[in-house]
């Protein structure tokens, strides 16, 4: 995977443009303003109203007092932008290559669990927003659709699939060889949930959405783990959602697993999670052929380090893609990450409050106005693609200036 732009020479939609321009006439000609909210703040200010106070609790929530949350965006301002004048930006091309797929813009949908909670149709109405717009999405072991439906949904849109590494192996090997046959395009194994962080406002709640049968269609339809059920889960659910707390995650799993897990599988291996360049080196030893900067928006380990902060570090210390997660919020926030090493970036947050106000239409929304906001980003700061990115883009405001002096 490269940000090098396609060997084709048709420049990209200008996403721009045409967003301001449709959502301008339809002000005119309604005098109303977007249906949906525009500003992340907002945006989530609305997707909390929509949600009941626990799911809304679960979707915002971080770790302990939630100050990694907070470093998230604070690693971001640390760097600006210099935007560079008259350099002909009339064309953009936005597309990259992602292991052979080549996709319209460096975003792809991060894998967020148990959907359900936000919307009646969860995963289904994601794929469904996501496939209209060509933008790839990474499904959640922890799902409140099958693999196999939201693969339907998405058709030839690139597609990956997340793994939770199950305690029982049997468990993880028949996810694997289900996202092969449902033809998903990339494994991406999370390194840093083996255990589930400590978050006060779910504790406070006593919320646990598992515990309702939310977020288990992966589980409860596998043959690995029915085989573990005295009675099927249609019997028997609570019984069911037990074994599924049991084997969820497995904080015993060493590097040795991983590359044993390597052998498993012939689709691209990119591991998620990772923050400290000598975990990068092992699991590029190990067999990944790819990895994800993240800290789980901050909800795994409270006090850790933005992710932003830790992306140089990985990318110098690795020879293969890295991908960016964790904080992402508008156009700039991908600018900086792809300036900094990043090949592409996953959206998380942003997209699920979208689909709490509005469904599919409301993911379509965030979609809209995150890839307007990325394009006009570009152009503004005077490139044309992805590829002219890199850290002489940008100041340090903590030091240096222009070019990283």
């Amino acid at each position: 995977m490269t940000n090098e732009p396609s060997e084709s020479t048709e420049p990209s939609e200008p996403y721009g443009e045409n967003r301001q321009r449709n959502v301008y006439a339809s002000g005119m000609l309604a005098d109303d303003p977007p249906d949906h909210p525009v500003r992340y703040a907002d945006l989530e200010r609305k997707g909390k109203e929509a949600l009941s106070e626990e799911a809304a609790a679960y979707v915002a929530g971080g770790a302990g007092t939630e100050s990694t949350v907070a470093e998230n965006r604070r690693a971001f301002d640390d760097w600006r932008i210099v935007p560079r004048m008259l350099r002909d930006v009339a064309e953009r091309d936005l597309r990259v290559d992602l292991f052979g797929d080549e996709i319209e813009v460096p975003l792809l949908l991060a894998p967020l669990g148990v959907l359900s909670i936000v919307h009646e149709e969860g995963e289904l109405a994601v794929a469904r927003a996501a496939a209209d717009r060509d933008v790839p999405m990474v499904l959640s072991s922890a799902s409140s659709y099958t693999m196999e439906e939201v693969a339907d949904e998405l058709g030839e849109t690139p597609k990956w699939f997340q793994l939770y590494w199950s305690a029982d192996p049997d468990i993880a090997h028949s996810f694997i060889d289900r996202a092969e046959k449902a033809d998903y395009d990339g494994i991406v194994v999370t390194l840093d949930t083996p255990l589930l962080g400590w978050r006060e406002r779910d504790i406070e709640q006593g919320y646990l959405p598992f515990l309702d049968g939310e977020g288990v269609a992966n589980y409860f339809s596998d043959p690995a783990f029915r085989d573990r059920l005295d009675v099927p889960p249609e019997e028997n659910e609570g019984s069911a959602v037990m074994e599924f707390i049991d084997v969820f995650g497995d904080p015993s799993l060493t590097w040795e697993d991983l590359a044993a897990l390597r052998e498993e599988t012939d689709l691209p291996l990119v591991v998620k999670g990772v923050l400290h360049p000598e975990d990068a080196e092992r699991a590029v030893e190990c067999g990944a052929d790819g990895v994800i900067v993240s800290n789980h928006g901050g909800r795994q380990v409270d006090g850790a380090i933005g992710a932003l902060a830790a992306l140089s570090g990985v990318v110098e210390a690795v020879d293969v893609p890295v991908l960016f997660d964790s904080g992402i919020r508008g156009g700039a926030d991908v600018v900086k990450a792809i300036a900094l090493g990043a090949d592409s970036v996953l959206l998380g947050r942003p997209y699920a409050y979208g689909l709490a106000i509005d469904g599919e239409a409301g993911v379509g929304s965030v979609l809209d106005d995150f890839l307007a906001d990325l394009d006009l980003t570009l152009a503004l700061s005077g490139h044309t693609s992805f590829d002219d990115l890199d850290r002489s883009i940008l100041v340090d405001r903590r030091g240096s200036g222009p070019g990283g002096r």
